[in-house]
């Protein structure tokens, strides 16, 4: 199982982009990036993954998310003649920061995208219209795509029905000027988290011992290095759990535990059932 930690390019020339994708294997992988993300999917279903939680998506699936969550959307095989699209806004994770969003009238929109750090889920018939309004905004350019974006947000606002997707405790949420030395640390994570992971070298990445790399993390993310390491392991294993039939010992030692028991404490601790339990509600 591949987990990557990607960059998104959004050109100095733009303060978000919005493009039309194709849902391929990329999708499939376990990413982060420090972007915030508006997903709507236009054609496909399948399982989606943000931070530790999975659950289904089809057309219409609509999801807000803050910098640096774990998440993939892995499509089902299907026989369809439509191929799975979605259509995916990135935005830079200091907009709320700038000026232009300083003012009162969009206080409840840097609320909401303080809000996401968790992933928000968008129920109901109301959010066609952001899909409508998304679909327009694909093709349009300089201020035109600008305004259409508040009329997003502001379709936003209006839906009452919607659901955070991942617990609070598996997700960093640091949007400082420190963002360069913590993703650097989210993204060492990421690319060692089946091979091992060493407190020195994690703390090597920021010029610090220890002791005080410990301090640093835990006041910028609001929670500790070993609590994040372990929410992105049982978040791998719940991916593992739902969609293959590997051996729970299997997994166990694939997601970076060396002990059977130590993996069923905290995954039950984490995600509220046993992986044994959490594999069944996926049969």
């Amino acid at each position: 199982m591949e987990i990557i930690y990607e960059k998104i390019f959004v050109s100095h020339n733009y303060s978000f982009i919005t493009r039309k994708l194709l849902m391929d294997a990329n999708t499939h992988k376990i990413h982060s990036h420090r972007n915030f993300e508006l997903n709507y999917i236009v054609s496909g279903s399948g399982k989606r993954i943000v931070g530790n939680s999975i659950s289904g998506f089809a057309k219409g699936d609509l999801v807000l998310l803050g910098p640096n969550i774990p998440h993939c959307w892995d499509v089902l095989e299907t026989e369809q003649d439509t191929p799975p699209e979605c259509i995916v806004t990135h935005f830079n994770e200091n907009l709320i920061g700038s000026d232009f969003f300083n003012i009162p009238e969009l206080e409840q929109i840097v609320a909401l995208l303080k809000n996401a750090g968790n992933g928000i889920w968008f129920k109901g018939k109301k959010t066609e219209k952001v899909g409508l309004a998304l679909k327009k905004m694909v093709s349009l350019k300089g201020l035109e795509r600008y305004i259409e974006l508040l009329k997003v947000f502001n379709l936003l606002l209006q839906i009452e029905d919607r659901q955070n997707l991942a617990l609070p405790t598996s997700l960093p949420s640091s949007y400082d000027t420190d963002h360069d030395h913590i993703n650097k640390i989210y993204e060492y994570v990421f690319k060692n988290i089946q091979t091992g992971i060493k407190l020195k070298e994690a703390s090597a990445l920021v010029f610090k011992e220890p002791g005080s790399f410990c301090r640093y993390f835990k006041k910028k993310t609001k929670q500790t290095f070993m609590d994040y390491v372990k929410n992105v392991r049982i978040g791998l294993a719940a991916k593992l759990l739902a969609e293959t039939d590997k051996q729970i010992t299997h997994i166990c030692y694939e997601c970076g535990y060396n002990n059977l028991a130590n993996f069923n404490h905290y995954f039950r601790v984490i995600m509220k059932k046993t992986p044994s339990e959490y594999r069944k509600a996926f049969k």
